[in-house]
């Protein structure tokens, strides 16, 4: 059994269309559309003869009986039973034999590293603000864009990852004027405390501009000698932005989260003067009231709604940052793709981000980078609304994490008083900060959903705790017997997988590949936590009704096989998710 094998949802539709193209009723049009198939019925299932017979009005169980009729004389699928059911579909069961070959060949070596080998993938993800704390609302971006960018990284991608931080804009001459109101040295200001008072500066420069219009012409008058690049300024932007990142870092260290770049608005000040004139010149872009606009009057929904690249006074905005940012990472970053985390209510900045690209680049002549922006719905409270402090304020990222660990902590110690201080605080931190980017990767991004404690440390169901138990479960098999799970069990002979448990066990690792596939289609964490919940319950099933210790040496090397590549499966998965596991809970 070679490579080929490991992903068998494409190895089977790659099969069936061959064996389709030399039946003279198919054409190059047909696509079998193998999906993994409810386990009641086997294990893989040829769903496209029924799409394909209503597009060419053929009777698809006559064709089902061709292609199935062929696939059964093919040498290939010999070790797979085949049967046809309703309206053509065939349905495919491995056989014990094929389940033993495969896991033996893939067990620690499930490789996707050439899926995206050659590909350049920028994401753009987490991007807080600076001066401001990181709140609840700052979690799904970072947590899901951590997450993606170790999956396209696992399948071979050459994966930019790039903090675009909100650092530039109008916000920064109010907070300047408010600063110098108050006579406040920021090159003394505690650390801890920084940012918490630029929130409350920006909050009494806001106050003062709103009453007092001298106020509010002195704020644009520090955002002009800022944007001009005048040095005492500058220096305080500059402070601002240094405070606040010190913050962010603690956080990403905590989470486990990296970046390559950190290319916030600033970074693209001087260059967005250029890209108002190139759109201007290709008649892209055009007058309208004072601003300068892009209509796309050939798309429904955008016809009448511009989208705006320089205000009536001649200010840049998001538009034109985020287009100069497109064309930095194509220039610089040579971006095949470029993907986008952001909250769901941005949707409609985006869709009009990327028509107005396409339009521009294929203007010029250059090569336009796919661009896609997964967003994600809202955190709410248990009540089902925003989630907010009881003062009704955000609740702050750091304080969040924090509680997190510290109520996983009261769990550790009720359930494991024996252990030390030491073990107890790194169980709880793992336990904690994995049951709450689990609990946002398991729910599908596009939903909102709400937060609760109790739900996300709890040890049964789909949850952090639960997989991370599963994992010390198998961790602790293999200190009880000595052995390193790392050691090859499967020299031959080795029994066939016979049991029921060994048969769905095996049969749920054979999915893996197909789940991973899944995921990089949609761009969706929670395929992989919802696989990973059920692969854990099926170990759960195989171990109660199984015995490994004592068993005579074929039976303990075969379970023993399934038991490696189910804790390989699991940890991969949780380190695909920004998980860390532990071998003793």
């Amino acid at each position: 059994m070679n490579s080929d094998w490991l992903d068998l949802k494409s190895k089977l539709n790659a099969i069936f269309y061959a064996l389709s193209q030399n039946i003279n009723v198919f054409d190059t049009s047909f696509d079998p559309e193998i999906r993994v198939a409810d386990p009641r019925f086997g294990d893989f299932q040829v769903n496209g003869v029924l799409d394909f017979s209503k597009k060419n009005k053929k009777n698809p169980r006559e064709l089902g009986q061709k292609l199935l009729d062929v696939a059964k004389a093919s040498e290939e699928l010999s070790p797979f039973g085949m049967e046809l059911s309703g309206p053509g579909f065939i349905n495919i069961r491995l056989a014990p034999d094929f389940l033993r070959k495969w896991a033996i060949q893939f067990c620690g070596r499930c490789d996707f590293s050439q899926w995206l080998r050659g590909k350049t993938i920028v994401i753009d993800y987490s991007s807080p603000n600076t001066a401001k704390q990181m709140h609840v609302g700052h979690l799904r971006s970072m947590i899901i864009g951590e997450s993606i960018q170790r999956m396209l990284r696992f399948c071979g991608a050459n994966v930019i990852r790039d903090n675009h931080l909100g650092d530039w804009g109008t916000q920064f001459g109010i907070l300047i004027m408010a600063i110098k109101h108050e006579k406040i040295d920021v090159f003394a200001m505690d650390p801890e405390t920084a940012l918490d008072e630029f929130e409350r500066l920006y909050k009494e420069g806001v106050t003062l501009a709103k009453e007092d219009e001298n106020y509010l012409n002195a704020a644009r008058k520090e955002l002009v000698l800022l944007q001009r690049g005048d040095g005492e300024n500058f220096k305080i932007w500059e402070a601002i932005g240094t405070a606040s990142y010190r913050t962010f870092e603690e956080i990403y260290r905590q989470m486990d989260v990296t970046f390559d770049h950190v290319l916030g608005e600033s970074f693209y000040r001087d260059r967005v003067d250029s890209v108002c004139e190139e759109l201007e010149a290709l008649k892209i872009a055009e007058k309208d009231r004072g601003a300068l606009v892009v209509f796309h009057r050939d798309h429904g929904r955008f016809r009448e709604q511009p989208f705006l690249i320089r205000k009536s006074d001649g200010a840049s905005n998001y538009g034109t940052t985020d287009l100069a940012t497109v064309r930095y990472r194509e220039e610089n970053f040579h971006a095949n793709e470029v993907i986008y985390v952001t909250d769901g209510r941005q949707r409609d900045h985006f869709q009009q981000l990327f028509l107005t690209v396409e339009r521009w680049f294929v203007a010029k002549n250059i090569p336009v980078p796919k661009l896609k922006h997964v967003w994600f719905g809202t955190v709410l409270g248990e009540d089902g609304r925003a989630i907010k402090t009881r003062s009704g304020k955000s609740i702050k990222l750091k304080q969040l994490i924090e509680e997190g660990v510290s109520r996983a902590l009261a769990i550790v110690v009720e359930k494991n008083p024996n252990l030390s201080e030491w073990e107890q605080k790194k169980i709880a931190r793992v336990v904690g900060i994995g049951a709450i980017k689990y609990a946002d990767l398991s729910q599908n991004r596009t939903n909102d959903y709400a937060f609760s404690w109790d739900r996300m440390l709890s040890f049964d169901g789909n949850t952090a705790p639960y997989l991370l138990y599963a994992i010390a479960r198998i961790h602790a098999l293999f200190r009880k017997l000595e052995i390193s799970p790392n050691r090859e069990y499967h020299l031959k002979p080795m029994a066939e997988f016979s049991t029921p448990e060994e048969l769905s066990l095996a049969r749920k690792l054979v999915n893996f590949p197909a789940v991973i596939g899944q995921v990089l289609d949609d761009l969706r964490p929670h395929y992989l936590c919802t696989y990973l919940f059920e692969l854990a319950s099926e170990f759960s099933s195989f171990y109660n009704a199984n015995r490994i210790l004592g068993e005579a040496e074929d039976i303990l090397k075969k379970r023993l096989l399934l038991c490696q590549f189910t804790l390989h499966v699991l940890e991969t998965g949780l380190h695909l998710l920004g998980i860390e596991t532990l071998e003793k809970m």
